[in-house]
């Protein structure tokens, strides 16, 4: 297990409630069901939305999330570089409480 995969599942172990899963054959963490940041490419992806996107996004490396590879970007979803890691935990937290506000 890489060094950003255990930061990835020590992160998603800390937020109560939350069940690991998969999402389009990539590892996630779900609540109520919804998954709410996953791991690809050794890269840590949060559902966002507002200035939590817009801040993500602005990051240097990230992109929005391509699981297919084939220019199809899941736009509220961005994929952020361990780079950045520092700020992973924060990006969780607003991801989790942007899937929570609509179950």
């Amino acid at each position: 297990m890489t060094k950003e995969e255990k930061l990835y599942i020590e992160i998603g172990l800390k937020i109560t409630d939350a069940e690991q899963s998969q999402m389009f054959g990539k590892p996630c963490f779900k609540i109520s069901g919804k998954a709410f940041i996953c791991f690809f490419q050794n890269e840590m992806v949060f559902k966002l939305t507002g200035d939590n996107h817009k801040n993500a996004l602005s990051l240097e490396g990230s992109q929005l999330f391509d699981p297919s590879g084939k220019n199809r970007h899941m736009k509220e979803w961005v994929q952020v570089p361990f780079a950045h890691s520092d700020r992973w935990k924060k990006f969780a937290a607003a991801s989790l409480n942007y899937v929570r506000s609509g179950i």
